[in-house]
């Protein structure tokens, strides 16, 4: 019988170690949430500071934020076996956020689709042309799923210039130059809010299983205790910004916070659940070990990178409707 020699060319498939289990002992939970606790209390006063500092200090933090996450994406990706052009990705989506800081996010879709160009195109230099639809495909959607979403951090940093920009002068009459600050905070807030209460209502109450193949841990009861947190919170941030700086939160009243932060929570569950499918798919448990007790930055950051963008895109509308209201009428 003739042995059949497999061809010397074709690449194997990468298998990666099984995930590491879901269930943990009270040991270990306590352990993860101290150090959650110690990560937090490091990252969040220099996020904080460049929040309200704005200036270049927004665009550093999301590039450094972007170069993290996207290295982290095609690490992930590359477990799966695919072969995406990392370097290329990672120039290209770095590049995003830089030309959202210096334009908006219309330049930075434009530079989008000419990323999409550049991908095919450089595939066409290749000898080999075997893996050309995953590595376009998955080179392409890293540059996406954190350039292009990251950038939107910095448009609602500056959302009294892009009102400006779109809409003319008279719709950003009487809004702070800063109100952009309140806007980002305000969702990162609502999300961690979100978090916290899906991680306590599904501890204490969670039976439904709210998304089993994806993320076992996941309750409908969780998400409900989620969507409740954020709200709250919403309103807690307009109460306090009334307290200590009103002019921020001037032109937004309490019932459109409150939407604002029930969507902001609903959208950021399912952020969490897009990361925890390519998790999942890719057959690990965190994206990276660089942030004790949290994982990866893609790992802290997946639940904002939908909900920032969707925060941007409602508050445009609003604007542009209340820039539309003929004056006198409330």
């Amino acid at each position: 019988m003739t042995e059949i020699t497999p061809d010397a060319g074709a690449r194997e498939p990468i298998h990666p170690k099984p995930p590491t289990p879901i269930t943990e002992t009270p040991k270990r939970q306590v352990s993860n949430l101290v150090l959650r606790l110690f990560s937090a209390a490091i990252l969040i006063p220099p996020i904080t500071w460049a929040i309200f500092e704005g200036g270049i200090w927004v665009p550093i933090f999301v590039i450094g934020i972007t170069i993290l996450g996207l290295r982290e994406f095609y690490q992930l990706i590359e477990a799966k076996g695919a072969h995406p052009l990392r370097t290329f990705g990672m120039i290209a989506g770095t590049a995003v956020p830089v030309v959202a800081w210096l334009g908006s996010e219309y330049h930075a879709t434009i530079l989008l689709s000419a990323v999409l160009v550049g991908v095919m195109l450089a595939q066409l230099q290749k000898a080999q042309i075997a893996h050309a639809l995953e590595s376009i495909s998955t080179t392409f959607f890293g540059v996406f799923y954190v350039g292009w979403l990251l950038s939107h951090v910095i448009v609602l940093r500056n959302f009294h210039s892009v009102v400006e920009g779109r809409f003319g002068p008279s719709a950003a009459a009487g809004m702070d130059p800063n109100v952009g600050a309140f806007y980002l905070w305000f969702v990162i807030a609502v999300v961690v809010a979100g978090d916290v209460g899906a991680y306590f209502a599904g501890r204490a109450y969670g039976k439904r299983k709210l998304a089993p193949t994806i993320s076992p841990g996941k309750t409908l009861e969780g998400a409900v205790g989620a969507f409740a947190a954020g709200v709250l919170m919403a309103v807690a941030n307009k109460a306090v910004f009334d307290a200590w700086w009103p002019e921020l939160t001037a032109h937004i009243g309490y019932l459109a916070c409150g939407i604002f932060g029930g969507v902001a929570s609903v959208v950021g569950i399912v952020g969490d659940l897009i990361e925890s499918l390519l998790k999942r798919d890719a057959q690990v448990k965190d994206t990276s070990d660089l942030l004790p007790g949290m994982g990866g930055v893609l790992d802290r950051i997946d639940s904002n990178l939908l909900a920032i963008p969707v925060m941007y895109y409602l508050l445009l509308a609003f604007t542009f409707l209340r820039a539309s209201v003929p004056p006198g009428v409330s």
